[in-house]
């Protein structure tokens, strides 16, 4: 959902390393941290309508909590979970990462500055290590989740730091509220203009529906999944819509103004 390139999305590559879990396992693995640093910074902007995170108010204290954070969650190994425990824990990993390179190279207009050259991105530097395999935030969402989760919702939960991008929620992902969180996020991005807008003929959409077009399906599925998640008047103007489609996406930090 979130790496980018001047061609194409990175495709979903499965790495079966990861592919393994224990369904009979009841334990449940503590994002406490990074709930509590979600609910510190990350509030509603009504006049972008969308959730933004106050980047330069972050303490050093909480910053160093993040990375605490992070630390914990690389010393587990998620195979050891249920699916759900793990879909939870990968997100959480995937967001808190990318916030945390965000800080540390605070203040940047766009992620895209970071890590690379030509402005490509962070995504392919080995930022992490779980269970003894050193982690891009490329194999997180497309060596992990999008080829073992197969779920086209993936692209709403992961978060790239931008304004174009599903909204980063102020509250943590759990094994218990996957489904519901993945519905709401796939319901607040398509409510959207920045996931979905009509203008006369034209419908305009988010690039993620582009770049990861293999995800959602023909023209018809797309419009059909956009309308799954859509509000009543929306989804009858989307399943008959026959105009233009054309795709944008704003790369600018989602930071609080």
């Amino acid at each position: 959902m979130c790496s980018f390139s001047l061609q194409a999305a990175p495709k979903a590559e499965y790495w079966a390393f990861w592919d393994k879990s224990n369904p009979a396992s009841q334990n449940k693995i503590n994002h406490s941290a990074w709930n509590s640093f979600l609910e510190q910074y990350v509030s509603e902007n009504h006049n972008l309508n969308m959730f933004v995170l106050d980047y330069r108010s972050v303490s050093s204290a909480d910053k160093q909590q993040l990375k605490s954070y992070l630390n914990t969650l690389q010393s587990i190994d998620p195979r050891n979970y249920s699916k759900n425990e793990q879909f939870a824990y990968w997100v959480n990993l995937y967001n808190a990462l990318t916030v945390n390179l965000v800080l540390e190279n605070y203040p940047v207009d766009t992620i895209k500055s970071i890590g690379s050259w030509f402005g490509l991105g962070p995504w392919d530097n080995e930022i992490a290590s779980v269970a003894g395999q050193k982690l891009t935030l490329n194999d997180i969402e497309h060596r992990i989740l999008r080829p073992i989760w197969k779920d086209s919702r993936i692209h709403y939960a992961v978060n790239c730091a931008s304004i174009g991008c599903p909204d980063l929620f102020p509250q943590a992902w759990n094994g218990a509220n996957v489904e519901d969180m993945l519905n709401a996020a796939a319901k607040r991005y398509i409510a959207q203009n920045k996931g979905v807008e009509f203008a006369g003929n034209e419908l305009k959409l988010s690039s993620i529906y582009n770049w990861y077009g293999v995800d959602f399906g023909n023209r018809q599925q797309l419009l059909n999944h956009l309308a799954s998640f859509s509000t009543p008047e929306q989804a009858k103007k989307l399943k008959g819509f026959n105009g233009d489609i054309s795709y944008r996406y704003d790369w600018n930090l989602n930071q609080k103004p």
